[in-house]
């Protein structure tokens, strides 16, 4: 089998319809389909048993009690048998050739990233970001190409990629359960295993926007989970012996992300308790960047004169 498609399921009754009708339509038909049903208290659950499937694929449902985006995608990894692995919202559409040019585009790479479109249920139009099109690259050598890009799509996204099931299991690329931000922890450990990659320019994910969806939610766990993924990225790559420019742009910018005020606001405006979860090893070992260790200078001071600081500074691109 060639494709894998994984879909958590949680409380999407409006949306879901659509979701499978995406996969129904599609031109290319060696795939499987794993609902994985993550405690859906509305009609998901019904939607999925009583949807109509008129092409010859597989489609397994797994019923599990509420354990999150992460325990979801983890549960349809286990159980995957096609060679490659799609990761789609419950919420969102793929392009009826998306497959089609998936299949077309695979020479055994650890994973094909491919372009998106964010839809807003609000009537907003957006133009898509440009496409990309890169062929022989390493995953490290894709990251830090890209993973400062502005784009509206954001780089860290997983469902802009296909990735060999292969790949995932041999090196343990699974989602840590129970933390907002999953995809800010797994893209940058998955580019820097990947050997083999590919990208294309091509439009074939869909991303809905919509009021009321786990990214939209305004949660203080959110804050403090991004601290503790900058902590698990530093512990990480650290003792990685690559270019650690990029990624080090990006771990700061989790550790910062949190203080800034709108941020603080959701945590009753007491960061104490954030501050004692930083790994500040992480600033010594990257003080050999000016402002980096700036960067600790101003957490170690407080969060107004940090506020300042970015002003100036005009951005994530100008502290390494």
């Amino acid at each position: 089998m060639k494709f894998s498609i994984v879909i958590p399921v949680y409380n999407v009754e409006k949306y879901l319809e659509q979701c499978l009708q995406s996969l129904q339509n599609q031109t290319f038909t060696d795939f499987e389909v794993i609902c994985v049903n993550d405690g859906s208290t509305d009609n998901s659950l019904e939607i999925i048993n009583n949807f109509k499937i008129s092409k010859q694929w597989d489609f397994k449902i797994i019923n599990q009690k509420n354990g999150g985006l992460s325990d979801a995608r983890n549960a349809g990894i286990r159980v995957a048998k096609g060679n490659y692995i799609l990761f789609l919202d419950s919420d969102d559409w793929i392009a009826e050739n998306a497959l089609e040019i998936l299949n077309n585009n695979i020479d055994n790479q650890d994973f094909i990233a491919f372009n998106g479109e964010r839809f807003f249920e609000d009537g907003k139009i957006e133009t898509p970001d440009n496409g990309i099109l890169e062929e022989k690259l390493t995953g490290w050598e894709y990251y830090n190409k890209y993973a400062l890009v502005t784009r509206k799509f954001h780089f860290v996204c997983v469902v802009l990629r296909l990735y060999r099931r292969e790949f995932l299991i041999e090196n343990n690329l699974f989602f840590k359960k129970g933390i907002f931000h999953e995809d800010n922890l797994f893209t940058p450990i998955c580019c820097y295993y990947a050997e083999n990659v590919k990208v294309i320019p091509d439009i074939l994910y869909f991303y809905r926007i919509r009021e009321g969806s786990i990214t939209q939610n305004v949660n203080p766990k959110r804050v403090f989970d991004m601290v503790n993924i900058a902590n698990l990225h530093a512990e990480f790559f650290i003792p990685q012996k690559v270019d650690k420019s990029v990624v080090y742009r990006e771990i700061a910018g989790e550790y910062f992300k949190g203080f800034m005020p709108d941020e603080i606001k959701k945590y009753g405006n007491n960061d104490q308790q954030l501050r004692q979860l930083i790994n500040w090893e992480y600033f010594k070992t990257t003080a050999k960047y000016p402002r980096h260790k700036r960067i600790y200078q101003l957490l170690k001071i407080g969060t107004a004169p940090f506020h300042l600081f970015l002003k100036v500074e005009k951005g994530l691109k100008k502290f390494i």
